[in-house]
């Protein structure tokens, strides 16, 4: 799928107007306050990975207070960090955290790397949280790329439904044309693109009516077309693999240190556990103290 800027695109327009709406209508988000530490928006970009930010706001709130620079989480053990973690969900991404605040403090003298190449050589940053936290820590341009941005722009421009199933080439290139040419212009833009897509744009209701670019959008101008392209699939919840593990990690939070294999999560297939157990143990967000009793990693065994 070609996704490739038209001439016909006023791009300098399109920022004015983009620029103007989220002015006014952006969501005050702490981390993104001029004085949110670059630290701060990493741990923001990394605990807003399909997490709905109501969500995510009072665990960074928590978070920063507890562990305000990457030396303080570099200090606290595994398994603290993991029950801080509460139920934002995909839990290796608190262990992940905690890794990259090791490597921070080892690499980079506890000060969070500007440049991108060092940012993704941390544990868990991939390319989508480096280019965020360069743009939005230190103001530089980069190309941030999120669900959000990709289908604003795949309507604007392209005058598409909704973005590819996945992420393509076309996609990123496409993001890069649009982006203003002054760095702290095309850090704004690219958080002024997430808003509008998260408020306006979104993907089953769009409110096209409130759009500041509405008369430009190849979408809106065509009459709205269904989308007809490859279907992204919902993932299912109920009874999977990823439940249970939740269930599990989720009891193991609510004592201070270890269960027993029957207390982790009751009235499920006992094989499922077992493959959760496993799984768990081998992305080290529990350990065994015994051939049936676990506990969050780092916790000494306690009686009950």
């Amino acid at each position: 799928m070609s996704v490739s800027l038209p001439s016909a695109v006023d791009v300098q327009s399109l920022h004015e107007a983009v620029f103007d709406w989220y002015a006014v209508h952006s969501r005050p988000l702490p981390w993104r306050d001029p004085s949110c530490s670059p630290w701060g928006v990493l741990l923001s970009e990394v605990m807003a990975q399909q997490t709905p930010l109501a969500r995510v706001e009072p665990a960074w709130h928590e978070w920063m207070s507890r562990w305000p620079t990457p030396a303080d989480l570099a200090r606290e053990s595994p398994g603290e960090v993991v029950r801080a973690w509460g139920r934002l969900g995909y839990p290796r991404r608190a262990l992940r955290l905690r890794e990259a605040a090791v490597a921070i403090v080892e690499r980079h003298g506890g000060a969070v790397p500007r440049d991108q190449g060092q940012l993704l050589a941390l544990p868990g940053i991939g390319d989508y949280t480096a280019a965020a936290v360069a743009a939005f820590a230190f103001g530089d341009r980069s190309v941030v790329v999120d669900t959000n941005v990709r289908r604003v722009e795949a309507r604007i421009v392209s005058g598409l439904a909704q973005a590819a199933p996945s992420l393509t080439r076309a996609e990123v290139d496409l993001a890069r044309d649009l982006l203003p040419v002054v760095d702290q212009d095309a850090a704004v833009w690219n958080v002024a693109v997430m808003e509008l897509g998260a408020l306006v744009c979104t993907a089953r209701a769009p409110r096209c009516e409130e759009c500041p670019v509405r008369s430009r959008c190849a979408w809106n101008v065509a009459g709205r077309p269904a989308y007809d392209g490859p279907v992204r699939r919902g993932q299912r919840w109920h009874g999977t693999d990823r439940q249970v593990r939740g269930i599990i990690v989720q009891a193991l939070r609510e004592v201070p240190a270890a269960l027993g294999r029957g207390d982790l999560a009751p009235g499920q297939d006992a094989q499922q556990v077992d493959r959760c157990l496993a799984g768990l143990i081998e992305d080290g967000l529990i350990e065994p103290l015994s051939d049936d009793r676990f506990a969050l990693p780092g916790h000494a065994e306690v009686t009950r």
